[in-house]
């Protein structure tokens, strides 16, 4: 995973890179079955060890993908990343973030995505940040809306999950030049 360029800080929390000794944290978090409701399957659930292990390894995610742990009070309790696109995608990347359900409803998610998707458009040379987010998650749309992500559209019957059919929702944010 690339080193990003600086630790961000946020209203109580921090978005840092991700490190071995978070693993006992990062399975209490992500062992839910909430949490990898509407996320891919490479999240899985339950969440092993063996899985914290391979994700804190640099063996889940696609090489290039900047990803950063949620720090709340010391604990890494979430994760915020983007994958970047190649040749002529270049300058887009796909945004993904979970958060530990101990957190949610809090408005910390919107405070995460808003101090991560300006920083990352720049770090990145991103004109066009996208996501896609499950029907059924309703908070994580109004995440993306209260940070300038605009829904673009639905793509009917993309994802087949825990024995259910489900719509994802395109939400995009771009700029026509960089800074």
């Amino acid at each position: 995973m690339p080193e990003p360029a600086r630790i961000l800080h946020g209203a109580g929390f921090l978005l840092r890179p991700w490190r071995s000794d978070d693993l006992q944290s990062l399975l209490h978090h992500a062992n839910d079955a909430d949490v990898s409701r509407g996320l891919r399957d490479r999240f899985p659930y339950p969440y092993t060890r063996e899985d914290g292990e391979a994700f804190l390894g640099g063996r889940v995610l696609a090489p290039g993908t900047l990803n950063l742990a949620i720090e709340i009070e010391g604990q890494a309790c979430g994760s915020v990343g983007a994958q970047q696109g190649v040749a002529e995608r270049g300058h887009t990347a796909e945004l993904g973030y979970w958060l530990g359900q101990a957190h949610w409803g809090q408005g910390l998610m919107t405070a995460v995505v808003g101090l991560f998707a300006p920083w990352v458009m720049d770090e990145l040379g991103l004109f066009r940040l996208q996501a896609t987010v499950v029907d059924f998650n309703l908070g994580s749309a109004r995440v993306l809306e209260k940070n300038g992500f605009q829904e673009e559209g639905v793509e009917r019957c993309a994802v087949y999950k825990r024995g259910v059919l489900h719509d994802l929702r395109r939400f995009a944010r771009v700029r026509r030049q960089l800074p």
